[in-house]
Formats: structure tokens, C-alpha cells, sequence
């Protein structure tokens, strides 16, 4: 089992900056992916990002709604995912979650969210207007 611990939500204005952490302990390993998942207040948990490595390749993911405003990236040495977050609007207002799993997931699977095994508590962004 993982343990995920994510770091870096708060409060900020439309048009600002946000960068999220996510910390993974316990059992990972070299063929996994880490994704980020948010659900804002009635709605149904949506998928934002994800990054899947092994040995020879890594590979990226994102919703359409932050393509190009968000980036998902991992340092393995600290075996910690990050979620650089430009350009917020009111709309990226939710909890956002770190996801892990130890499994290999091809690309559609890795933007599922029933396909990641760990979830971290969350962490709350707030995108004023």
C-alpha cells in the first residue's frame, strides 16, 4: 500500500498560481502511475492529470478544461508528484485528490479513477472571482 500526503492548496485569485505536492510513501515502485483528481461541492470527482512512468518511458495526461494551464510532473527521488496550476479560474474551485497506483495502466485506464488503488485526504483549492 501507498501513503499519499498532499500539500499546497489555498486561497487565490483568478488569473494566479497554485502548486500542489502530493508525497508517496510505503510500497511504489518503478512501473506505476500518480495521478490528480478533483470534485468540486456537488459534483462528481473529474480526472485533471496523470503521469505514467516505467523503466523506459514516461508519459502525460490532462483533462481539456486545464490542458495548457496545468502541469503534472514528479521528482522520483522524492517520490513526489506536483501540480503546477496557471491561470486559475473560479471553476478549478475544489478538493483536489493524489491518486496512486503500483499496477500498469495503459492510457485510457490512467484517467479513471476506480483504476488508482491510494488516495491522499485532499487538499482544497479556492479560486476567487
Amino acid at each position: 500500500q501507498v501513503q499519499l500526503a498532499e500539500s499546497g492548496g489555498g486561497l487565490v485569485q483568478a488569473g494566479g498560481s497554485l502548486r500542489l505536492s502530493c508525497a508517496a510513501s510505503g510500497r511504489t515502485s518503478s512501473s506505476y502511475a500518480m495521478g490528480w483528481f478533483r470534485q468540486a461541492p456537488g459534483k462528481e470527482r473529474e480526472f485533471v492529470a496523470a503521469i505514467r512512468s516505467t523503466w523506459s518511458a514516461r508519459r502525460t495526461y490532462y483533462a481539456d478544461s486545464v490542458k495548457g494551464r496545468f502541469t503534472i510532473s514528479i521528482d522520483n527521488a522524492k517520490k513526489t508528484v506536483y501540480l503546477e496550476m496557471n491561470s486559475l479560474n473560479p471553476e478549478d474551485t475544489a478538493v483536489y485528490y493524489c491518486a496512486a497506483t503500483n499496477r500498469y495502466l495503459d492510457a485510457t485506464q490512467a484517467l479513471g479513477a476506480e483504476q488508482y488503488d491510494d488516495w491522499g485526504q485532499g487538499t482544497q483549492v479556492t479560486v476567487s472571482s
